[in-house]
């Protein structure tokens, strides 16, 4: 019985031998390779130099490079390939909007959209101006060589019409808000347009940076409650300050090598190796602005436990960053949107937990009335 399948199977087998000898096709595999015919080998490895097709990606990187050709520098100007930095801009107007919503409700989610949108505009059009008067440093810069108007893809006068829309579009979002923060959104133009050149003639442009960055701070409350109140914002927009001076300290020193052969400054040339110290300080400084704040503000427990790991998420990055290799800079860099969003966290839960004023009740009675007669 084992000798007759034995026989019969060993046919079956050199069949089975001969399919799997085949190509593509139905061609023999040698002939295969030698024709060029792509296999699944072939197929699994690209030869070297040529690209590979396109994987399915979420990422900003990606949604860019998927654009259109002549849109991409475009999009590469206005960094949508790189958002940290609009979370960065977007993340203190949170932490506003939120510490302004009414006890014990969420955050006015059009006002948080609406703040989103005008982000992603006004970083757009701060790195448009950053690159439009750095255009010449630039091309001197490893990291930023290639970046659109350095490297030629835009024109200048392309780029000052991109500007302008992009403008444009801002002051349709900001003449959303009410007259006082109109006025005070406007105010912020001056910040954007001369922040550049703050590395020219001085040590402290990340300082320039967190006065602009953190105009949010001010801005959300007033949006929300129609004026600003200088206990809680004052305080809210220095935290946001002194953490913008470590984030961006730590991301300048990815270039301090470039930025020293070519006379720019930042306070990571500045502070050198005694940054951690320096670091150190403004943290303990935006830990104290945000409990403050917090207090001025009636916050409760949920706050105080997000402002804690805020601290320790901060202390974590200052001493484990090592300030000589430029990808462990950029690593701690992007993640300070961890931090903004365990603070933007807090300020929610914290709200939910206050007990609602007799205005915020009335208001939700009325709304769920409506609900119920429609």
């Amino acid at each position: 019985m084992l000798r007759w399948g034995g026989a019969g199977l060993a046919p079956g087998l050199r069949a089975v031998r001969s399919a799997w000898l085949r190509g593509p096709r139905g061609l023999p595999l040698a002939l295969v390779r030698s024709a060029g015919v792509p296999g699944a080998r072939d197929r699994r490895v690209p030869a070297p130099g040529t690209q590979r097709g396109r994987a399915l990606s979420l990422s900003a990187a990606a949604v860019v490079n998927s654009a259109p050709r002549p849109l991409q520098p475009y999009l590469r100007l206005m960094r949508l390939d790189k958002p940290i930095g609009t979370w960065l801009l977007y993340l203190p107007c949170t932490w506003s909007i939120g510490l302004a919503a009414d006890p014990g409700c969420f955050p006015d989610w059009y006002m948080l959209s609406l703040f989103g949108t005008g982000a992603i505009l006004m970083r757009g059009a701060g790195c448009t101006i950053n690159d439009m008067w750095d255009r010449d440093f630039d091309k001197k810069v490893t990291r930023t060589a290639s970046r659109p108007i350095a490297a030629g893809d835009i024109s200048t006068f392309q780029s000052f019409v991109f500007l302008g829309g992009q403008l444009t579009l801002a002051l349709g979002v900001l003449l959303c808000l009410n007259y006082y923060s109109i006025a005070m959104g406007a105010a912020s133009l001056l910040l954007v347009v001369t922040y550049p050149l703050m590395k020219r003639i001085t040590f402290w442009p990340q300082l320039a940076l967190g006065l602009t960055f953190n105009w949010g701070a001010l801005l959300g409350w007033s949006a929300v409650k129609g004026s600003c109140d200088p206990a809680v914002c004052l305080p809210l927009y220095f935290s946001g300050v002194m953490w913008t001076l470590i984030y961006d300290t730590i991301y300048a020193h990815q270039d301090k090598k470039d930025d020293a052969l070519i006379g720019l400054k930042s306070t990571a040339l500045l502070f050198q190796e005694n940054t951690r110290q320096w670091l150190s300080g403004f943290g303990v400084a935006m830990v104290a602005a945000l409990s403050l704040a917090g207090a001025n503000s009636g916050q409760t427990v949920p706050y105080y436990a997000a402002v804690a790991a805020v601290g320790a998420h901060l202390a974590h990055q200052i001493y484990t960053v090592d300030i000589h290799r430029a990808e462990d800079c950029w690593d701690k860099f992007t993640s300070n949107r961890t931090v903004g969003m365990l603070l933007f966290l807090g300020i929610v839960l914290g709200n939910l937990c206050k007990e609602k004023t007799e205005e915020a009740k009335d208001a939700e009675a009325v709304r769920v009335g409506s609900e119920q007669t429609n």
